[in-house]
């Protein structure tokens, strides 16, 4: 098997960089619920939820996993709403610069700052911790052993 070819990564910095060239059609920003609003939709999911459990003859106390049951799906119902909300109300870094009165450059640099920062968090979680690289390693490893010892010289 051969390895396709590929360029080496690109430095944060680059990164951050491309993104801000092309921020004026790529980068949006969106509206968020955040705090007590973000509490009580997902308050509201999980009733819901309950209510229709319990129209249907359904408790708590039926089965030992419905209680995490019902918080995982309120929190994927909340998490729809969230991003439905996210595409429905997003708007450019024009805009947002013209609305909010800041310097298109000052912002443009905090942007390109943060970006960067995230990236190279981004990149140094995934090389640290356990399920990301190590585990990737570990996985190609045992797959290489198990061929080894099922191939024509074992």
């Amino acid at each position: 098997m051969t390895t396709p070819p590929h360029l080496p990564a690109a430095s944060a910095a680059d990164v951050a960089s491309r993104i801000v060239a092309a921020a004026n059609r790529d980068v949006t920003f969106v509206l968020r619920i955040t705090g007590e609003s973000q509490q009580t939709l997902l308050e509201h999911f999980l009733s819901f939820i309950v209510d229709a459990l319990n129209a249907c003859g359904v408790g708590y106390g039926d089965h030992p996993l419905l209680r995490p049951f019902v918080e995982t799906h309120a929190r994927e119902l909340a998490d729809f709403v969230h991003n439905g909300l996210a595409l429905r109300h997003r708007f450019g870094l024009a805009g947002f610069e013209a609305a909010s009165g800041t310097p298109p450059d000052l912002l443009r640099m905090d942007l390109w700052d943060d970006l960067r920062s995230l990236v190279e968090d981004a990149e140094t979680h995934f090389a640290r911790a356990p399920q990301g690289l190590p585990a990737i390693l570990a996985e190609v490893t045992a797959f290489q052993e198990g061929r080894r010892k099922d191939g024509p010289d074992a």
